[in-house]
């Protein structure tokens, strides 16, 4: 007669191996921002708007972040927004009920105009689950006209509020042209640079 294992860690260990290998492709796409890889001449300022929902319980003490990308798939990724450039008053609370909180800094140019958005939350601090409106973003910088995108967002970012998730990922760029080498699947922030870290 077989004997039968028990094995309680198999589904944890294969959770693990899939997070494992989902870490790794989405490590692949970015690129990390060094001091060395910075040309001023190439050093775009981005303005960020982010309105918090006045839905109660909406406001949120996590680490919110975002990654922009153009229709070429390239792009800037800021992990904290806060961090890297928030504006308001030193002892403003953001991300709260009803706040349109402003951040600005400066990243490396994007060739083309911001038209994706992947808007993230790390699910930490007290009253993790938030209610975003809305993130509206513009870039400018030196020889170049001003971008300007509205990234319409009316979603929760929580693990225990629908959809279940703690990112927002929002596409207005222009569907690819019929036979181009984009049309097959588009892919986003391929190239992404990670800022303010």
């Amino acid at each position: 007669m077989a004997k039968k294992v028990n094995t309680p860690f198999l589904p944890l260990l294969l959770l693990l191996l899939l997070f494992s290998l989902a870490t790794v492709s989405l490590s692949a796409t970015i690129k990390t921002l060094r001091d060395t890889d910075s040309d001023p001449e190439n050093e775009c300022v981005y303005t960020i708007y982010v309105r918090t929902g006045t839905i109660w319980k909406g406001g949120t003490d996590s680490l919110i972040g975002v990654q922009l990308a153009g229709a070429d798939g390239e792009g800037v990724q800021i992990p904290d927004l806060v961090k890297w450039g928030g504006l308001m008053e030193a002892d403003h609370d953001y991300y709260e009920r009803g706040n349109l909180d402003i951040f600005s800094g400066r990243a490396p140019c994007m060739e083309s105009p911001p038209c994706w958005m992947n808007l993230t939350s790390d699910g930490t601090g007290v009253g993790h689950g938030w209610y975003c409106n809305y993130v509206e973003v513009t870039a400018t910088g030196p020889h170049r006209g001003c971008a300007q995108q509205l990234f319409t967002v009316e979603q929760w970012l929580a693990t225990d509020t629908s959809p279940h998730q703690l990112y927002a990922e929002r596409d207005n760029c222009p569907a690819p042209a019929p036979g181009s080498a984009a049309a097959g699947g588009r892919r986003r922030a391929r190239g992404a640079v990670r800022v303010g870290v």
